[in-house]
């Protein structure tokens, strides 16, 4: 398997080239040359599959430069229910991903936050933070890997990356915009190769540091700078799994469809179900959720691609989708214009010279109906009346993005096909919001009850891609 960038000027990479890189040498993202294809017959041996040996059914389509048995004890190391009970203390713990029925056969919740950062992000990022290990370890390498994050990106590359030999982290947070709690998850750890700064900015100034300090190709060499962002493609094929996992659950056999309604702000998350759907995974929709940010609800209704700038990017109750700048969206455009990479660096050419893009007319946006997608949106006041309704009708408390999810969900679901809402965090994260909407604080995991208490170690720096860079090169030389 050889991966190819969205922008077509560098040259095929491996699996484990492209674990370590991030973005392509010409700024693109990585993605398979062709998606390998799965057969009913492949659907039939996999429905009854564990998750660690579903994991590793699909990841070895993915990945043949790692041995196949070096392959599955990954999976079977990442995919336990100690990793993932975090939330669960039952039989369903051994699912990792259990699907919580609101309305029985036709509208749940597929659980995604039961791991150590409470949030879906744990799903892949385990994974990432075992083979970084692993391949490192094999090459004698280290690694400095610099993210950013809206929210749970973070903690999730912070719990799985901690005390990993070979491997510090750098990550940019939005100064002042996360929760009390996902701040306090990720600026308590006190582990010597974690290194938190909250960028004076969005996220979106915190992601474009990371794409300057990236496109610096010798100072990336020199100081080996790798990625855990969704613009790894190491991390969109792990939650690929899911959705494979989810549709068993949802169904009796494969001659069913699943919709699957996915809460996204970088587009990364319904990316690997637009790749599952690709591979032959029988799905009905995917549809998309925004919140007040809704650069991408608005392309899937109008063709126009508009990043907002940091002033426009609204402050929301759902803040890790605080996001005007989709970096997988990319991904998902170049299959859109017949993989052409000539016509993705047209198009991004605009967007990085902050402009948009208008695809109204193409017959590429014509044509978009075969990709299976919908979209919608949610506001605050939308927001707290979904998570009441859970409440009331399903006794069931959501976070907020999975409220924007249910929100849409109500919507725009066929109710003849079973319909996954794919929950984002656990409710504990954003307190602040279900006290307002519940008058009461979500029950919070045992051990995490005064995390917000524990010391804090964070740099506040503005955006600034050269003096964080500048930090980087002290710490690396500090040794």
């Amino acid at each position: 398997m050889r991966y190819i960038s969205t922008r077509g000027q560098s040259a095929p990479q491996s699996f484990c080239d492209i674990l370590l890189g991030g973005l392509a040498p010409d700024g693109g993202l990585y993605l398979p040359e062709a998606y390998p294809q799965v057969s009913r017959a492949d659907l039939d041996a996999w429905r009854g599959l564990s998750y660690a040996e579903l994991a590793y059914a699909i990841l070895s389509r993915f990945i043949d430069d790692i041995p196949a048995a070096d392959l599955k004890a990954i999976c079977d190391k990442t995919y336990t229910a100690e990793v993932y009970g975090y939330v669960r203390d039952d039989a369903k713990a051994a699912e990792i991903t259990p699907v919580h029925w609101l309305e029985p056969g036709k509208l749940g919740l597929l659980e995604l936050s039961n791991g150590p950062t409470l949030a879906f992000k744990d799903m892949a990022m385990q994974l990432l933070g075992n083979l970084f290990e692993y391949v490192l370890d094999k090459r004698g390498e280290q690694i400095n890997i610099l993210g950013a994050t809206s929210g749970d990106t973070g903690s999730a590359a912070e719990y799985a990356m901690r005390g990993k030999h070979g491997v510090r982290v750098f990550m940019l947070s939005p100064h002042g915009r996360m929760s009390a709690f996902q701040r306090a998850q990720m600026y308590s750890l006190q582990d010597a190769n974690i290194f938190n700064i909250a960028v004076r900015g969005m996220f979106d100034d915190a992601q474009d540091v990371v794409k300057a300090v990236s496109n610096d190709h010798a100072y990336k060499a020199k100081y080996k700078i790798g990625a855990v962002n969704s613009i790894n493609w190491a991390r969109v094929a792990a939650q690929i799994v899911y959705y494979f996992k989810g549709y068993f659950a949802a169904t009796e056999n494969n001659d069913q469809q699943v919709a699957f309604v996915v809460p996204s702000g970088n587009f990364g998350n319904i990316c690997a179900g637009h790749i599952a759907r690709m591979m032959g995974l029988p799905v009905a929709q995917l549809i998309l959720a925004t919140n007040e940010n809704d650069v991408l609800d608005e392309f899937f209704r109008t063709g126009v691609y508009r990043p907002r700038n940091t002033a426009e990017t609204h402050a929301t109750s759902s803040p890790s989708m605080d996001i005007s700048k989709a970096s997988n969206f990319e991904r998902f455009v170049f299959d859109l214009v017949g993989r052409d990479g000539a016509k993705v660096r047209e198009l991004w050419s605009k967007v990085d010279a902050g402009g948009a893009f208008d695809l109204s007319a193409s017959p590429e946006f014509a044509a978009i109906g075969q990709y299976g997608f919908a979209s919608g949106s949610s506001n605050h006041a939308e927001r707290l009346a979904t998570i009441r309704r859970a409440d009331k009708d399903y006794a069931t408390v959501v976070d907020t993005h999975t409220a924007d999810g249910l929100k849409v969900a109500f919507e725009l679901r066929d109710p003849a096909v079973p319909t996954l809402v794919l929950e984002t965090a656990q409710p504990a994260k954003f307190e602040e919001t279900i006290v307002e909407a519940l008058g009461r604080k979500p029950a919070r995991p045992a051990g995490l009850d005064n995390i917000e208490a524990l010391p804090q170690r964070v740099e506040v720096m503005d955006v600034d891609a050269e003096a964080i860079k500048a930090l980087i090169v002290r710490t690396v030389e500090a040794g």
